[in-house]
């Protein structure tokens, strides 16, 4: 069948589509009416404790006088302030993500030896079966590269002895050799899309064995393998932010709630990779990049405030951009003054502006950075505070570092992995029941009539 005719939506799927939409729709009103927390979150946005974990802690409030209130955020790594980590890896030429993922997955900070050793030890892993790359990456390459993750993951499948093995040594393997290939898998089957579909030169380099995690993305990514110490610096940051962030978050959730079936690991990543992917988790920095893009084609003076104010309630109101009423980067599930995450980058942001020249653009996402939480409070009805998010200095970031769209959610999973495994090794050990919350049914008992009678 012709691809194209395969992928057809025709009218009669879109008749039946509209028949389940019709059968599916629920009344808002029975979430209050029988306590349901909808997406398992309160009102304000608070999520259902569904779990325990010593991996990390998202804290975006306090106790006074008895009563939670709103607080500035924090996110803790088995007990560290991010905060903390990030300014002890930023002093000197010293990257963190290597010794945030040990922090993760073992409990505590490595010493000079055992960091080392860590690293050695990814790097070892840092290696794709003979062949990989033309056999599996080269073919068919995909427009999306989330899906060609997953894709690659789930064929080491078939690589593996040991694959369905959940014992932790084994587990731990596996998780090991993923965190180090993550950024191949990525990089290269962007470099295929580019080559086969817009006619790129293909140029693949093999992983630098010492450079750190950070320095081999740049240098896998780019045709001459180039890259300043800021640069690479501040990509680590982003991969240290992004590593984790409690048990809460889609993805990690996804890791469990997966992981408790007893399934293999190439299964559990991939589902969180498919977790990750969505516009709602992982790819929101792409959306404000691009929402940028068109402020920046619309609003002729980007230092007026007045003008800007009146393109964000363009936005607001449904009027611009993709016109889903959004302000994308502003805004999160739990942290309401702000978000650590944010405010790490944006430490950084401003040196990394000036190296590439792009101060204005600098100064733009600093006014709306000012501006957005002012609009959002005023036009909506909030039932709590709001502030930027991790994805509304990410997005810049990896902008100024010149790095494709494409690859700004796989960035993400390339961090994020980390805590994933951390959280899939928490699973296995507490050989828990399978994850398995309960939906309340809607639907009254009907006599079944044959189908000659109806």
């Amino acid at each position: 069948m012709d691809h194209n005719v395969y992928s057809e939506v025709t009218p009669e799927i879109t008749r039946l589509s509209e028949l389940c939409r019709d059968v599916s729709v629920i009344d808002s009103s029975l979430y209050s009416q029988y306590d349901v927390k909808r997406g398992l979150r309160d009102q304000n946005g608070k999520g259902v404790l569904a779990g325990l974990t010593h991996i990390s802690d998202v804290r975006a409030t306090k106790i006074v006088d008895g009563n939670t209130v709103p607080d500035y955020g924090a996110l803790f790594y088995r007990g560290y302030n991010v905060k903390d980590l990030c300014r002890g890896f930023s002093s000197g030429r010293k990257y963190g993500f290597e010794e945030a993922t040990y922090l993760l997955l073992f409990g505590q900070l490595p010493n000079e030896v055992q960091l080392k050793e860590f690293s050695n030890m990814l790097c070892f892993y840092r290696s794709l079966p003979t062949s990989f790359v033309r056999d599996i990456i080269m073919k068919a390459p995909s427009k999306d590269m989330m899906n060609t993750l997953a894709r690659s993951v789930l064929t080491l499948y078939s690589y593996d002895d040991y694959a369905d093995d959940v014992s932790l040594p084994n587990v731990l393997r596996q998780c090991l050799q993923l965190i180090s290939l993550f950024p191949m898998l990525s990089i290269y089957g962007y470099q295929s899309y580019k080559h086969y579909h817009d006619g790129e030169s293909l140029i693949i380099h093999q992983p630098d064995p010492n450079l750190t995690a950070a320095e081999n993305i740049l240098h896998i990514l780019r045709p001459n393998s180039k890259f300043t110490e800021l640069e690479a610096k501040i990509l680590d940051i982003c991969l240290v932010i992004h590593a984790e962030h409690g048990g809460g978050n889609n993805s990690s959730f996804t890791t469990h709630v997966v992981s408790s079936t007893l399934t293999d690991t190439y299964s559990v990543m991939a589902a969180a990779i498919g977790s990750l992917k969505g516009p709602r988790h992982g790819g929101a920095n792409i959306k404000v990049v691009q929402m940028f893009e068109d402020l920046q084609d619309n609003v002729r003076d980007w230092t007026d405030a007045d003008e800007v104010a009146v393109y964000l309630k363009k936005l607001l109101n449904g009027e611009a951009f993709d016109r889903a009423g959004l302000i994308y980067g502003v805004g999160h599930a739990i942290y309401s003054k702000s978000d650590p995450r944010a405010e790490i980058l944006k430490s950084f942001v401003k040196e990394l502006a000036i190296e590439k020249g792009l101060e204005n653009e600098y100064e733009l996402y600093s006014i709306v950075e000012e501006l957005a939480p002012k609009i959002i409070s005023t036009e909506r009805q909030m039932f709590k505070g709001v502030s930027i998010n991790v994805d509304f200095y990410s997005g810049l970031v990896y902008h100024m570092l010149n790095l494709p769209l494409e690859l700004y959610t796989p960035i993400f999973a390339m961090a994020r992995i980390s805590g994933w495994s951390a959280h899939r090794m928490e699973e296995l050990s507490n050989n828990g029941k399978i994850i398995r919350p309960a939906y309340k049914t809607l639907c009254s008992d009907r006599e079944y009539i044959p189908i000659e009678k109806r």
